[in-house]
């Protein structure tokens, strides 16, 4: 029995311009998220992550979401959230309820104390948004980038998709 071995498989390396976006990116994102995180747990002992959690409580008309619907929209493993939320429960920032038609599932709920705690850290939340990232671009190009994370990821930006897309 012959064995043909193939050759190795070679990288071919990025380019000065996409090195350049890749790696600004990667960097702007992770100082924003330090800084913004940092920030919040020092003015109001509210880790961004836990934020996030509370932001996405406090803008449903019911205040709750499934346990499973959490975790995904602040993208964290369904463990991790049940950690976080597990915490946040501590805090009394949230609650858990029962699923009344899903014996297995629960509805984490905002309590006041966490949408007080939420409205709080919002303020500062969104100017330290716009002190650090929207303020450096015009309207114009804020849009542009909106149109360019959805290139990236549908939907990324938010903003409805336009008719017929």
């Amino acid at each position: 029995m012959s064995l043909t071995v193939s050759p190795p498989l070679t990288a071919v390396p990025l380019g000065t311009a996409e090195l350049g976006a890749w790696r600004g990116m990667l960097r702007v994102h992770a100082a924003l998220i330090r800084d913004l995180d940092a920030e919040l747990e020092r003015e109001h002992g509210l880790p961004l992550s836990s934020y996030e959690v509370l932001l996405n409580l406090a803008g449903r008309p019911d205040a709750r979401m499934r346990m499973s619907e959490l975790a995904d929209s602040v993208l964290l493993s369904r463990s991790g959230c049940t950690r976080l939320v597990d915490r946040l429960q501590r805090e009394g920032l949230v609650t858990r309820d029962e699923c009344p038609r899903d014996a297995r599932g629960a509805y984490a709920v905002i309590t006041e104390a966490g949408l007080e705690r939420f409205r709080a850290a919002q303020v500062t939340h969104l100017e330290g948004v716009r002190e650090r990232f929207t303020s450096r671009f015009s309207e114009e190009e804020l849009e542009q980038l909106g149109t360019l994370w959805d290139r990236i990821v549908p939907g990324a930006s938010g903003r409805e998709p336009a008719c017929g897309g």
